[in-house]
């Protein structure tokens, strides 16, 4: 029998594993994954890149399935939403990542099929360094203020009459932007514009934005969440945009944000989780949490997704393909909150697990193969 036959039949009759993705779906919480039964026995790679956001829990998720299953080794790049959404275009990755989901017209130069699946969400946290000052309050004029570059000094009174009774110095603000094109400015500048006329009509929303710049103002650009950390670490004065596990990790103190029901919140899995809660996950799994309602919700929270292809010409790479997006439903949502992440609600584990159910082996080229070998 031909090698790439048996493969195929290995793949479609002899695939287990002891939680299945409908199990996971039916529960309240999914529950954890405790064994994996691979039908080969050969060492499965696959690469991908993308969205920084997301790298810190992918990076742990695919050190743990490792550890537990030596047999898949899943690596995954820091690059940038953009470069991400343009490698798995272009085929040259087996999965990617990205803050943003992919559009209609994105999908549909993907000749294999795409899956775009929330895998997990986080919040975006204006992270800042003004030595002495504790805490700090940001009604949504101030941070619109500030990143329009119309307040330049943090002694301006607008941001004294938001925090009475904090001491805030007579220092210049050093504003730190993503460099690179990024789904975590994507979502950032839609949130902007979407509590902003202004920002609407003058700078916009994209992976990329063309930061204001004139006399007085300061705009400094870092690669990726990490280079933005990095550069408001070592600025005195600054203030910048990332996902709040980077910030955490890095000590940096972070603005408590004005949301739309006019409460001050503090970013956190609870106010993250409340802002998740508000908006209902379509069937296509792509949404914006442009300005979420609700007193307890935080104001800047997205989904980030992982995309697949639904096809794959090797069926052990799609079955390792499946393993890996179940383990990270399960085993790997109580991997997201202590790195700063929001665990996915049931009801999206449950849309998630439904859609990677397409994931299968592309048999059209396996046969194709089979006649030429």
């Amino acid at each position: 029998m031909n090698k790439y036959v048996r493969r195929i039949i290995s793949a479609v009759l002899s695939f287990a594993i002891t939680v299945s993705f409908a199990a996971c779906a039916q529960g309240e919480r999914p529950q954890p994954m405790m064994e994996i039964n691979l039908p080969f026995e050969e060492t499965i790679r696959a690469n991908g890149a993308g969205a920084s956001f997301p790298a810190p829990l992918y990076q742990s998720w695919f050190r743990n399935l490792n550890s537990k299953e030596p047999q898949l080794q899943f690596n995954f790049q820091s690059t940038g939403s953009g470069t991400g959404i343009e490698r798995f275009t272009q085929g040259v990755v087996d999965f990617a990542a990205s803050d943003i989901a992919m559009t209609d017209e994105q999908v549909a130069k993907v000749s294999r099929g795409v899956l775009l699946l929330p895998m997990t969400a986080g919040s975006i946290v204006l992270a800042y360094n003004i030595p002495g000052v504790e805490e700090l309050k940001l009604s949504r004029e101030n941070y619109t203020d500030i990143l329009l570059g119309r307040i330049t000094n943090w002694s301006d009174p607008k941001l004294a009459e938001t925090n009475p009774g904090a001491k805030l110095p007579n220092q210049k603000i050093t504003v730190v932007h993503r460099s690179d094109g990024s789904g975590t400015t994507a979502v950032f500048t839609k949130h902007l514009s979407d509590i902003s006329l202004e920002w609407q009509q003058t700078i916009g929303s994209a992976t990329t934005v063309q930061w204001p710049s004139g006399s007085g103002k300061t705009f400094l650009g870092g690669r990726g969440n990490e280079g933005v950390t990095a550069l408001v670490s070592q600025t005195p004065g600054a203030i910048g945009y990332m996902e709040y596990g980077f910030a955490s990790k890095g000590g940096l103190k972070m603005a408590t944000l004005q949301n739309k029901a006019g409460k001050f919140v503090v970013p956190g899995n609870e106010s993250g989780s409340a802002a998740l809660a508000s908006v209902e996950l379509p069937e296509n799994l792509r949404v914006f949490i442009t300005d979420p309602p609700g007193d307890d919700a935080y104001p800047i929270v997205t989904y980030t997704w992982m995309m697949l292809y639904k096809k794959y010409d090797d069926p052990n790479k799609a079955i390792a393909m499946e393993a890996m997006v179940q383990y990270c439903l399960t085993d790997g949502q109580k991997q997201a909150s202590p790195l700063g992440y929001i665990e996915l609600p049931p009801e999206v584990v449950k849309q998630v697990a439904t859609a990677a159910d397409q994931i299968s082996p592309d048999f059209s080229i396996t046969i194709s193969e089979a006649k030429t070998s």
